[in-house]
């Protein structure tokens, strides 16, 4: 199986097992709410209160208490009313220039139309698994930069591994982590630089686009980033576009709300979109 080759490049070791007391106590705050005590959320999660607490802080920087703040349902329409963007700097992105943007140093370039036209043919796409602080997750870059990220937690790495070669069905894969271990490093906030080469339609790279202009720990909505493209009216359209991001995490379409203020969906799963958004949430009140 790929996981038996698995990197832990750029992550702490620990990071899968907090992830995975994480999505516990996800599914434990869902059932006893949001005000469980220290010592029954712990016991949830199968820990004393005080691996609990350390684990917790460790992972984001703040208290169980808050974190579970973090994690309520309710929290995304705190988040939107609190944190939200506007998107108004989206148009100052370029498809071919570098930028810092949400915390990390990324340079990024589109495949052509035509190429995309082409469905990978002609292309080689490396790929491995590594470790990420939210799980499983699988790599695939082109010789220009990083091509796709996908969390396995929820769907199962082989549903993953499927769903990503079927958007590039004329390439080839090859498996080698190694090639890839530098940018994903760099896509994991260690030093250097991390290269996206984003693989879609025109449209969907617009999206992508506006979605690379929402900083960490804010959010925005389907219709703003719609309002953003210049295309108001394709709602519909864009959040179809935000759900075939092939790039989780650093094309951040885990920040795109309803207007509601509803979670809306994930690709990956809805409890690893509560996770990231709870994690930047949390740091970036550490970080405050």
């Amino acid at each position: 199986m790929a996981q038996q080759n698995e990197k832990v490049t750029g992550a702490d070791p620990e990071d899968r097992y907090h992830y995975q007391v994480i999505r516990r106590a996800i599914e434990a705050i869902d059932a006893g709410g949001p005000q469980m005590r220290l010592d029954a959320l712990a016991a949830e999660v199968g820990m004393s209160p005080a691996h609990f607490q350390r684990v917790f802080s460790a992972w984001v920087g703040v208290s169980p208490k808050r974190y579970q703040q973090y994690l309520a349902i309710d929290h995304a329409r705190r988040l939107l009313a609190e944190h939200f963007t506007t998107l108004d700097a989206a148009g100052e992105v370029g498809l071919s220039g570098p930028g810092r943007l949400h915390d990390l140093f990324i340079r990024w370039e589109a495949m052509s139309p035509g190429d995309y036209a082409r469905r990978g043919a002609g292309l080689t796409i490396r790929w491995g698994w590594f470790e990420s602080p939210f799980g499983h997750m699988l790599a695939m870059a082109t010789a220009r930069g990083l091509c796709g990220l996908a969390f396995a937690e929820e769907t199962g790495p082989a549903a993953a591994m499927t769903d990503m070669r079927g958007r590039w069905p004329e390439a080839e894969f090859v498996e080698d982590p190694d090639a890839l271990e530098p940018w994903v490093a760099a896509a994991l906030g260690q030093a250097g630089e991390a290269r996206l080469h984003l693989i879609g339609a025109p449209f969907q790279i617009k999206v992508w686009e506006a979605l690379l202009a929402i900083p960490s720990g804010q959010v925005t909505t389907y219709g703003e980033i719609a309002r953003a493209i210049g295309h108001p009216g394709a709602v519909r359209a864009v959040g179809t576009a935000v759900g075939r991001n092939p790039v989780s995490w650093l094309i951040p379409c885990h920040r795109a709300l309803r207007k509601s203020g509803g979670l809306g969906g994930y690709h990956w799963g809805l409890p690893v979109k509560r996770a990231l958004l709870a994690w930047e949430a949390a740091r970036a009140e550490a970080a405050g």
